[in-house]
């Protein structure tokens, strides 16, 4: 039974970071991130009548979402107490509460069955940014993501809906000290480059490997202290009056032509 408890906890896991933090917790919301969802992360389910009846329309999603459902654990509770605990308007049947996981540097370093593609954010604010940079991360097989104390909350609700279920697959790290995990990744033998105004050389003339992309804050872009970490500086060359790319495509530029170059080395 759905208590005023548990509606006030939920509403907590939803709106504050550090209350995620606390419980180790998130939410999700939609068949699309529950169905992609890892089953081991799932700690409770909740859905309305009217989910689980648009559930026997007969529909390949459907029938796999009413299978799952039907053998895990669930709470049925009504509309309006969905409404209650849901971060968005028009709320989508279903609710999980999950388990938050657990990934470290070498959980990113280690995986090797193309060249390493790492993604050093710092002080990205956007949930639509962040969330943009993990969905073509996983498109265009990134290692892993690393992230500044400084970025937003990746458990943030909208983030959560921006990664269209690759938070389920891209592994990640926060750390408080850029410093020494660059240094951490250079000592594994990964080239260190920063997206740069002042970069040395456009991103399209460097031969890459094994390689790591420092990206930014979308207003300020890198601290001066964060750009010298890189082994080389490089720019995406623009037209216009543009001052600087957005950060999620800036990224998504250097990413694809990392992913593209590795194809084409193979």
């Amino acid at each position: 039974m759905l208590t005023n408890a548990d509606i006030k906890e939920i509403r907590k896991l939803n709106e504050r970071s550090k209350a995620r933090r606390e419980a180790g917790l998130f939410v999700t919301e939609g068949p699309k991130l529950f169905m992609e969802a890892p089953l081991e992360w799932v700690k409770k389910i909740y859905v309305t009548e009217e989910f689980l009846e648009g559930l026997k329309d007969g529909r390949e999603g459907s029938l796999r979402i009413s299978d799952m459902i039907g053998w895990m654990e669930h709470e049925v509770i009504s509309t309006d107490q969905l409404k209650k605990i849901s971060d968005t308007q028009t709320p989508q049947g279903i609710l999980c509460i999950m388990e938050q996981p657990d990934y470290s540097l070498h959980d990113i370093i280690a995986k090797e069955d193309r060249p390493k593609l790492i993604m050093i954010l710092e002080d990205i604010q956007d949930p639509g940014n962040l969330g943009t940079i993990f969905r073509t991360a996983e498109g265009a097989g990134a290692s892993g993501i690393i992230l500044s104390n400084g970025c937003v909350d990746i458990y943030n609700p909208k983030t959560i809906r921006s990664t269209m279920g690759s938070i389920y697959r891209m592994p990640f790290i926060y750390t408080d000290d850029l410093k020494s995990t660059v240094s951490d990744i250079k000592k594994e033998g990964i080239s260190v480059y920063a997206a740069h105004l002042d970069g040395s050389k456009c991103f399209d003339e460097v031969e890459y490997g094994d390689s790591a992309f420092l990206i930014g804050n979308e207003g300020n872009g890198l601290r001066d202290e964060t750009a010298e970490l890189a082994d080389i500086k490089i720019k995406i060359p623009m037209e216009g009056d543009l001052e600087s790319l957005n950060a999620a495509v800036a990224a998504s530029i250097l990413m694809y032509h990392h992913y593209i170059s590795g194809r084409t080395h193979i």
